[in-house]
């Protein structure tokens, strides 16, 4: 079990550090708004192999079979592992070479709230909340659990729907005739 759970979490992982590699820096391009689509699809698409890694489990060394406990356990294994990689990606990223990513947000977050015609008294009070977190973010225990939040929802719901669609019980042996059969 550890040789797939390793195997797939490490591609997914990669993939995952890949992704985040060349498109955080597209970030100013193409704006907050979407670049959570873009982030939460490249997100997804790494924790395909969830699915991957599950299926290759079964078929490989369950004999195709696995019960729904066995898949999951496999499947939230290769998860972690990519949750991971995730935080130690951003976390690289964002103390290197996005440290202003914080500073970048807030504007985004407080020129979004002018454009809706909150009232000087509502972006101050919301400025100050951002500032306070922002705050709390230059921590790299809080930054680390903010952004294990973030893939961790996505692994789990696929490795429910994976291992759910994946298992399969023993076939049934038909049951023995106590008749002979005559010919």
């Amino acid at each position: 079990m550890q040789k797939t759970i390793l195997k797939f979490g490490l591609i997914s992982g990669l993939l995952c550090t890949l992704m985040m590699v060349v498109t955080v820096p597209l970030e100013d391009k193409i704006g907050f708004d979407h670049s959570y689509y873009v982030g939460y699809t490249l997100i997804i698409l790494s924790f395909l192999l969830v699915f991957f890694g599950i299926r290759s489990y079964r078929d490989n060394f369950g004999d195709g079979q696995i019960t729904f406990m066995r898949g999951f356990a496999v499947g939230i294994s290769i998860t972690l592992i990519t949750c991971l990689f995730y935080v130690l990606t951003w976390e690289v990223l964002y103390f290197t070479v996005l440290h202003d990513f914080m500073d970048k947000y807030n504007a985004y977050v407080i020129e979004k709230a002018r454009a809706a015609g909150a009232s000087a008294a509502a972006l101050q009070a919301q400025l100050q909340g951002l500032n306070k977190f922002k705050e709390k973010y230059e921590n790299p225990l809080f930054n680390s659990a903010m952004t294990f939040l973030e893939p961790f929802p996505i692994g789990l719901g696929i490795t429910l729907i994976s291992a759910a669609v994946l298992r399969k019980k023993a076939r049934s042996q038909p049951a023995q005739s106590a008749l002979p059969i005559s010919n």
